[in-house]
């Protein structure tokens, strides 16, 4: 099969030194194997995303060196791939409604009776508030006024045949082999949100619908998502979507050791190109040759 690879990012600040780490890696590897190499717009949070910072995007990519060979495809036009893909999911009865803000989750993990305040690869470990939500009939409407969550035990009782899951993560020509196990999938991710109420969707839910639309055999992104991925395969395997793999790279960081973000105005590729950097300086910066 040849490889197809992508970059992935959001129209919501300018491209910085990681990115271009980043799209440097996943062009690279697409030529080398006579692959195909695709940008992908992640728009889903319309509240955020600029047709300013989508136009730099590819200003940006272009004058690296960098050429997509299928159109871009924007999250914000694949609403009804996530809707299909929820309404699958609801009738599986793996996913329950859930109307805690960010607060009343916050308040309940913290809350005297628990014993730490949990992190995962989502942020805070949803403690269970609305399992009672979940519908005990498949017939029963999927609201469309509240987030959708992820009912783990009840994935885990779908998935138990394929226990424990896998992936294969790939760095540098060197691949291993990671195995997700029960117990991290009931303790560390819980019950994630598959969909926002204010998009319809997740991060998760669409990354994972949209590399499998696109073909994507070989996704190249930093390390700070190497545990998301865990969730990602998850959701693979309930849809019956094959699983790419994985190349988690390094992070490039400021000086003081923090991951490059989208504030980080002195590190973006714009910034460096003002100040008369060439795309073979930029390669030099994140550690490739030119």
């Amino acid at each position: 099969m040849a490889i197809r690879t992508r970059f992935a990012p959001s129209p919501t600040g300018p491209l910085h030194l990681g990115h271009a780490y980043s799209a440097f890696l996943a062009h690279d590897m697409a030529r080398a194997n006579d692959g195909t190499f695709l940008v992908r717009i992640e728009d889903i949070d319309q509240s955020r995303a600029r047709p300013k910072w989508e136009d730099q995007i590819y200003d940006d990519l272009s004058w690296l060196g960098l050429s997509w060979d299928e159109p871009v495809v924007r999250q914000s036009t694949r609403s009804p791939a996530y809707k299909d893909a929820l309404t699958k999911l609801w009738a599986d009865g793996v996913l329950f409604p859930c109307d805690c803000t960010r607060r009343d989750i916050s308040e309940a993990v913290s809350a005297p009776q628990e014993n730490e305040t949990a992190i995962g690869p989502d942020g805070l470990i949803y403690p269970g508030t609305c399992r009672h939500h979940a519908p005990l009939h498949p017939n029963l409407p999927m609201p469309d006024n509240m987030a959708l969550r992820l009912f783990m035990s009840r994935a885990i009782t779908r998935l138990r045949e394929d226990l424990p899951l896998d992936f294969n993560e790939r760095i540098f020509g060197n691949t291993s082999t990671v195995r997700i196990d029960e117990s991290y999938l009931a303790s560390i991710i819980g019950d994630i949100v598959l969909s926002r109420r204010d998009m319809g969707t997740s991060y998760h839910l669409s990354v994972v619908l949209d590399d499998a639309a696109q073909g994507i055999t070989d996704v190249v992104r930093g390390e700070d998502l190497f545990e998301a991925t865990k969730i990602h395969v998850v959701l693979q395997r309930l849809l019956g979507l094959a699983t790419p793999t994985y190349h988690h790279h390094r992070l490039i960081r400021d000086d003081a050791g923090k991951r490059l973000a989208k504030r980080n105005d002195a590190r973006a590729i714009r910034t460096y190109r003002d100040a008369g950097a060439s795309p073979a300086d930029i390669r030099q910066m994140v550690g490739l040759s030119a």
